[in-house]
């Protein structure tokens, strides 16, 4: 299971029929203890908006404190 604590960045591994959703690219999960008792996740998709999605297609991912943040503030912006 994908954990989902505040500023949680996963990696997209899956995205078959999820078109706003780029293969290899870094997204930003937002906590849902409800959609995550189901096996989804909460993520920024590359419309900006946030759906859920299946946590199989992510992997989650740490970064240096530094680069997460500068990734955070980026994601942010989109």
């Amino acid at each position: 299971m994908v954990a989902t604590k505040k500023g949680q960045l996963v990696i997209c591994l899956r995205n078959e029929g999820c078109e706003d959703l780029t293969r290899f690219k870094v997204y930003q999960v937002l906590p849902d203890s409800s959609a995550a008792r189901d096996n989804y996740i909460r993520v920024v998709d590359d419309c900006g908006e946030d759906y859920l999605y299946p946590e199989d297609y992510f992997l989650p991912v740490e970064f240096p404190q530094g680069i997460e943040e500068v990734l955070l503030a980026s994601l942010s912006q989109l």
